[in-house]
């Protein structure tokens, strides 16, 4: 409070003037989604993690697996996850066939396997897999969306697993599995990738990855050809 004297001698008393405060600007804490995934980059780097790639296929698959084992670089520093539509009443011998086609180790899922770099995992029939901690857990095949869409369903775990390090790859198969867990990877700072659906054997799951534009890129055999003029990328 400040007095001051009117033109008769008398004191008034005035609310002095106070200078304006600018508001103060209130932090907002990050999103529960954001924290997680920046607490898993963190891990990710403490740990000296790898990229690791999975890649999906159905009808087709064995072609299309086949040919990108056949150019695959032993070196890469990455691991691979392959996850295909299998027979869940037949013993499967892809990892033998595969095996067959590169140097790289090939080697059939067992629940609690580690992923390490330059290696080949392969999910086994008449199961669901996914990853946590760079462990593969494997649990008996759902019926319901899991079951018929084990792609979706790994690749979804790699996006919230590996984050920025996850990368997608669906080549050859029916209908549009994949698709939604290319854009868990996307979503998660990952990179995707699509066989180019006209040279696919069967170009239902390449067609849909492409459509929903969740692609960075879209890949012509051999997929592990360097980057050039006709082929902008390549995951390996």
């Amino acid at each position: 409070m400040a007095r001051k004297k009117s033109a008769d001698g008398k004191s008034s008393t005035t609310e002095a003037t106070r200078p304006r405060q600018s508001p103060r600007r209130v932090k907002r804490k990050s999103s529960t989604k954001k924290q997680h995934t920046q607490d898993k980059r963190n891990f990710h780097t403490e740990n000296g993690s790898f990229p690791v790639v999975g890649i999906g296929a159905s009808a087709g698959g064995l072609e299309a697996f086949r040919e990108l084992l056949e150019h695959l670089p032993t070196d890469t520093g990455m691991a691979f996850v392959l996850v295909s539509h299998l027979d869940p009443t037949h013993k499967s011998i892809l990892t033998e066939l595969l095996a067959r086609r590169t140097k790289l180790p090939v080697t059939e899922v067992s629940d609690g396997m580690k992923v390490e770099p330059n290696n080949v995992y392969v999910l086994p029939p008449n199961t669901s897999m996914a990853i946590a901690e760079g462990i593969l857990r494997l649990q008996p095949r759902e019926e319901g969306r899991a079951g018929r869409h084990p792609i979706d369903y790994f690749l979804r775990t790699l996006a919230d697993d590996q984050t920025h390090r996850a990368i997608g790859v669906i080549l050859s198969g029916t209908d549009s599995d994949g698709t939604l867990g290319l854009e868990a990877i996307k979503s998660d700072g990952g990179i995707t990738f699509a066989q180019d659906a006209k040279s696919a054997k069967y170009d239902g799951m390449p067609r849909s990855a492409a459509a929903s534009g969740h692609v960075d890129f879209v890949l012509t055999p051999p997929y592990c050809k360097r980057a050039g003029a006709d082929q902008p990328a390549s995951f390996c």
